[in-house]
C-alpha cells in the first residue's frame, strides 16, 4: 500500500469541529495538566513578569495580588469553562452557532481569529527574541514598536512556520508538544532567578524581602509607564485569560474532559506558571535593568541569568503557548467556511500569525491588548452559560438558531453590542486605566440583558418561526 501523503494525513485528524465528542475520545486528566501547564508556563511569562516591575507594583502587591488573582482564575476554568464543556462536548464556536446563527457567530468568529492571531504573533515574537541571541542578531526590547533589521524579520518567518505546522496536526499533537516541555520549563525560571539574586544584593533569605522592596518591586513605575496596584495585579491575573474560561474559548480544549472537575488542572498553569513565573521573570528584568539594560528583549532576559538554557526555555515557551491559540483559530475558523478543511484554515491562522509577529508593537502593548480580548469575550460567554444551564430552567428555548433555523439571533446581537457599549462607557466615564477593569463587569451585564431580552421577545420570535429539531 502506497504511503499517505501529508495533506491525506492531515484530512484524517478529526477534531469533531461540528458535532459533539465521543464518549470514547475524552481524555484523562494527565493530558489537562501537560495542555495548560504548556500554554500557561510560557512565552508570556518573560513579558508580563517584567511589565509589573516597569509599571511599579510592590512587592507585597505582587505576591498578595498574584495568590487572589490566580484562585479567582482557576475557578473560573473549574466552575464556569469545565462544566459547559462537558455538558455540550462542543467547541465554544459551534456551541455560538446553535445559538446565534451562521451571520452572527461569523462576525464574533473573525473577531475572535484576528484576536487569536495577534495573540500568538505574540509568542512568536517573544520564541524569535531567544533565537536572535543565538545567531547574534539583534531583536526588538520590551517596548520596541518596529522591527529591529531584515535579518529579525527572518527569524519571525522561521519560528512561525514551525509553529504553525505543528499547530495543524490537531489536539492530540498540540497536547503531545505541551506535555514533552511543560515538565521542565519551570525549572529554568526558577533556577534563573535564584541565580541572580546575589547580583541584586540576596545574601540570605532573611535579606530577600528588603532587596525585594528595594530593587525589584519597588512600587515606583519608570517614566512614561502608569502606575499599576495591587488591584491591577489581581485583575489582570485573574483575567488576562477571559476569553478562556469566562469567555469559554477553552469549551475547545475541555471538550475533551471526562468530568468537570478536569478545570482545576488550570490551577498548576496559574500557580507555577503565572504566579512563580511571573516573579521569576521579574526578578531576571530587575537584574537587566541593574546592568544598564533598559529595554531588555525576553531573550535577554532569560539568557543573562541561565545562558543556553534559558535561550531555549523562552524558544520552547513561545512555542507551547502559539500552538494551542492557533489551533483555536482554526477551529473558529472552519465555523466560518465550514466546507473547507481545518488544518487549511489553520495553516492560514499560522501564516496570519506570523506576519502578524513581525510588528513587535504587540508584545510591547500585551497588557493593553489582552484586555481589550478579555472584553470582548466575557459577554459572550454569559450567554453561552446562561443558554445551557439556565435556559431549561426559565422556559426559554436553547439553542434559538438551530431549533428555528434562523441564521441571525438579534437577541444575543443586542446583548454583545450593549454590554460592550455599556462597559466602554463606564471604562471612560470612570477614567479607569485598565481595560481588565471592565471584563467583569461585561459578564454580569451581558448575563443579565440575555435573561431579560429573552422573556421579552423570545416567545413571539418562536412563535413565528417553525421549528426545525
Amino acid at each position: 500500500m502506497a504511503e499517505k501523503n501529508i495533506a491525506d494525513q492531515l484530512a484524517e485528524v478529526n477534531e469533531y469541529e461540528r458535532e459533539p465528542v465521543p464518549e470514547n475520545k475524552v481524555k484523562g486528566f494527565r493530558s489537562f495538566v501537560g495542555m495548560v501547564a504548556g500554554e500557561h508556563i510560557a512565552g508570556t511569562e518573560f513579558v508580563i513578569g517584567p511589565l509589573f516591575v516597569l509599571h511599579g507594583v510592590t512587592a507585597r502587591d505582587i505576591f498578595l495580588g498574584l495568590l487572589i488573582g490566580n484562585i479567582l482564575a482557576t475557578l473560573s476554568w473549574t466552575f464556569i469553562c469545565a462544566p459547559t464543556a462537558v455538558k455540550t462536548r462542543t467547541t465554544i464556536f459551534y456551541q455560538l452557532e446553535r445559538i446565534c446563527g451562521f451571520k452572527l457567530v461569523t462576525i464574533y468568529n473573525v473577531v475572535n481569529i484576528l484576536l487569536f492571531s495577534a495573540t500568538a504573533a505574540a509568542m512568536i515574537g517573544v520564541s524569535s527574541t531567544a533565537v536572535g541571541l543565538l545567531v547574534d542578531i539583534p531583536m526588538p526590547g520590551l517596548t520596541d514598536i518596529y522591527p529591529s533589521n531584515i535579518p529579525s524579520v527572518l527569524i519571525v518567518l522561521a519560528i512561525g512556520s514551525v509553529i504553525a505546522i505543528v499547530a495543524t496536526m490537531g489536539y492530540d499533537q498540540v497536547s503531545n508538544f505541551a506535555n514533552i516541555f511543560a515538565p521542565w520549563m519551570p525549572l529554568i525560571f526558577i533556577a534563573g532567578a535564584v541565580a541572580v539574586l546575589p547580583q541584586l544584593g540576596v545574601t540570605s533569605l532573611d535579606r530577600f524581602w528588603e532587596v525585594a522592596n528595594a530593587k525589584i518591586w519597588t512600587g515606583t513605575a519608570v517614566e512614561g509607564l502608569s502606575q499599576y496596584t495591587i488591584w491591577h495585579v489581581i485583575m489582570f491575573s485573574w483575567l488576562c485569560n477571559t476569553a478562556m474560561h469566562i469567555g469559554l474559548t477553552d469549551m475547545s480544549i475541555y471538550r475533551y474532559a471526562k468530568r468537570p472537575t478536569y478545570g482545576l488542572a488550570s490551577a498548576v498553569g496559574m500557580f507555577v506558571g503565572h504566579y512563580m513565573a511571573w516573579i521569576a521573570s521579574g526578578i531576571l528584568c530587575a537584574t537587566a535593568l541593574q546592568a544598564g539594560n533598559l529595554n531588555p528583549s525576553p531573550g535577554e532576559i532569560a539568557f543573562y541569568s541561565v545562558g543556553l538554557a534559558g535561550i531555549i526555555c523562552v524558544i520552547v515557551a513561545g512555542w507551547t503557548t502559539a500552538n494551542p491559540t492557533i489551533y483555536r483559530a482554526g477551529l473558529a475558523f472552519q465555523v466560518v467556511l465550514p466546507k473547507q478543511k481545518r488544518w487549511r484554515l489553520t495553516m492560514i491562522i499560522g501564516v496570519i500569525a506570523t506576519l502578524l509577529a513581525c510588528s513587535p508593537w504587540l508584545v510591547s502593548k500585551l497588557d493593553q491588548f489582552l484586555g481589550i480580548y478579555a472584553l470582548v469575550a466575557a459577554p459572550v460567554g454569559a450567554v453561552v452559560l446562561i443558554d445551557v444551564f439556565l435556559f431549561p430552567r426559565l422556559g426559554l428555548q436553547s439553542n434559538y438558531a438551530e431549533v428555528t433555523g434562523s441564521s441571525f439571533n438579534p437577541i444575543v446581537f443586542v446583548t454583545w453590542v450593549f454590554s460592550l457599549g455599556i462597559c466602554y462607557w463606564l471604562y471612560d466615564y470612570t477614567g479607569a486605566d485598565f481595560m481588565f477593569f471592565m471584563a467583569v463587569p461585561g459578564w454580569f451585564i451581558g448575563a443579565i440583558l440575555y435573561i431579560v431580552l429573552s422573556k421579552l421577545f423570545q416567545p413571539k420570535m418562536v412563535a413565528t418561526k417553525p421549528t426545525t429539531a
